[in-house]
């Protein structure tokens, strides 16, 4: 329970889950920029005409004013600066939005600094509502550095058969600024070789499937 003893914090940060509990309220999971990953309930957020109502979807991304008890937090108000409708509206990019989602959930922690993957989380939903860019190259872009900024990134293979141009782009993802990655466009056999190491490295270093994901890949994009 929420101490109202203290004042309220705002938090800036993207909705990474919501899941309803008891028979009016949310149970939302936030990735913040001051706190890291946190835990708030919204209550009455699932009456009809409640201001918490579309705040408490996934892909919010806003300032979230709430109340800090000792387990979680309780919301209260919220002003949403993106929805990511563009993104909703496209099944395809939704549902790579929400293992983008998913995955920012698995690396993240509470109390961590977690503002460069809160930044690489927002950009690339931006990505993904660009009719411009390919798909498949921003979830290959935003699983690569994701790995980078959680230290567990290897590199390149010593004994690689990769081509020139898929190390370059590598070394591209690795080295370059989070509001700079999508900026470019590769051929589909790059982007083959980058799906592909990319899928090695998940395999290897990510104990989890996710829920999202199998659903994407069923489809047939990549």
């Amino acid at each position: 329970m929420a101490d109202y003893n203290s004042g309220p914090v705002i938090l800036t940060g993207m909705v990474l889950s919501s899941s309803p509990v008891s028979d009016y309220d949310r149970r939302i999971v936030i990735l913040t920029k001051e706190r890291g990953k946190i835990t708030a309930f919204a209550k009455g957020a699932r009456r009809q005409g409640s201001r918490l109502l579309a705040c408490t979807d996934q892909f919010c991304f806003g300032n979230f004013k709430m109340f800090e008890g000792r387990t979680a937090y309780n919301l209260v108000e919220a002003s949403i600066t993106n929805y990511f409708e563009d993104l909703r509206q496209d099944f395809d990019s939704a549902c790579l939005g929400m293992y983008f989602l998913e995955f920012a959930d698995y690396y993240t922690r509470e109390n961590n600094d977690e503002m460069k993957m809160l930044k690489l989380l927002y950009q690339s939903m931006r990505a993904l509502c660009k009719s411009s860019l390919d798909n498949r190259l921003v979830r290959v872009i935003y699983e690569m550095k994701a790995m980078v900024v959680n230290g567990e990134f290897p590199g390149i293979p010593a004994q690689s058969s990769l081509s020139d141009a898929a190390r370059y782009t590598i070394g591209f993802i690795v080295d370059t600024p989070v509001e700079k990655l999508f900026t470019f466009a590769v051929s589909d056999s790059v982007l083959t070789e980058l799906a592909g190491l990319s899928k090695e490295y998940i395999d290897k270093f990510i104990d989890r499937k996710f829920k999202s994901l199998e659903i994407f890949d069923s489809m047939g994009v990549v």
